[in-house]
């Protein structure tokens, strides 16, 4: 059994970090229940403090994932047609050449979205668009680390 959840629970932290580019899938929550399933194995014996610090590592990144592209659009003056260009943009780019695609068309659909609420503004539409574009980044990135951590974390206990 304990081989079994070990495969499931690696499986499980690959899709997490998958899951940190693919808009579909929650990819720390993903990784955090890898580590759940590894603890229940004999190869893993993680202290409840590590839980604990985990759990509020997913809870943030997940949450700022959510908030993070919103609030530097606003912040960067952007408009709701931004806001609403940049989460078209991400789905768009999974599928509109990808990989690439994910990196470019949030971009371009926060640039969209900006020249259609406020036509004619050009230089203002390419500063929201350049501001959403670092929240995803960032968000992006976060959550890679944070998986990519507990991606680490589900794997070391097999070579220790």
């Amino acid at each position: 059994m304990s081989v079994f959840l070990t495969i499931l629970a690696i499986a499980l932290a690959l899709l997490g970090l998958i899951g940190c580019i693919v808009p579909a899938l929650p990819g720390p929550p993903l990784s955090f229940v890898a580590l759940l399933l590894m603890q229940a194995t004999r190869f893993a014996d993680y202290s409840w403090a590590f839980f604990v610090i985990w759990l509020c590592v997913t809870i943030l990144v997940t949450v700022a994932d959510y908030y993070l592209p919103a609030m530097m659009t606003r912040r960067f003056g952007g408009s709701r047609y931004a806001t609403w260009g940049t989460t078209i943009g991400i789905v768009a780019g999974f599928f509109i050449f990808p990989p690439w695609g994910i990196i470019l068309w949030p971009f371009v659909g926060a640039l969209v979205g900006e020249l259609l609420w406020n036509r004619g503004d050009s230089v203002g539409a390419l500063r929201v668009a350049f501001g959403s574009f670092v929240a995803f980044l960032f968000g992006t990135g976060a959550k890679m680390i944070a998986s990519g951590m507990m991606l680490f974390y589900v794997v070391k206990p097999l070579f220790a």
